[in-house]
């Protein structure tokens, strides 16, 4: 009986996490390039930044090799922060990152232009998704570009929410 109770646990477990979306990522991540402010033009709702407003993530690299995390955005007329840290993986285009002491998430950077200028952003699920730039704004043609690869991966991007910057 406990046989079957735990192989039904872990089909459960196993349908629940099946991915709906492509978030393969980039062959290639130059990290010093990689590191710095980026604006965070559109996501896809989520609890932890419900509601914010000219939001942004700032990346600088640490002496042991992690990466600090300073996320900064308005809420309700004032300043809100999060300080975090991601490591780095075997696959350099996939972070580690924590926000919640020991808990970490992917952080899956899946497009970068050539220049660093704007990037998709995914994670190890359906249910997280960024778009960022180096810039608080982005030409319709590139968003275009952005929302087209995020559409051909699976994404709903009507789903996203477009941040006042």
């Amino acid at each position: 009986m406990k046989k079957i109770l735990l192989v039904l646990m872990v089909s459960l477990l196993a349908g629940c996490s099946e991915l709906t979306v492509d978030n393969s990522v980039v062959s290639e991540l130059d990290l010093q390039r990689f590191l710095g402010t980026w604006y965070e033009i559109a996501r896809f709702d989520h609890r932890f930044e419900r509601g914010m407003e000219q939001t942004k993530a700032n990346y600088v690299l640490r002496d042991d090799g992690d990466i600090d995390v300073l996320n900064t955005g308005i809420k309700d007329g004032e300043l809100q922060t999060a300080e975090g840290k991601a490591k780095l993986t075997d696959v350099p285009a996939v972070l580690r990152v924590s926000f919640f002491g020991p808990f970490y998430s992917d952080y899956r950077v899946m497009l970068v232009d050539s220049d660093y200028q704007y990037a998709l952003i995914g994670s190890g699920s359906d249910e997280y998704l960024w778009i960022l730039s180096r810039t608080p704004q982005l030409s319709d043609s590139i968003k275009t570009l952005i929302l087209d690869e995020a559409q051909h991966r699976g994404y709903d991007t009507k789903q996203l929410i477009w941040v006042k910057q």
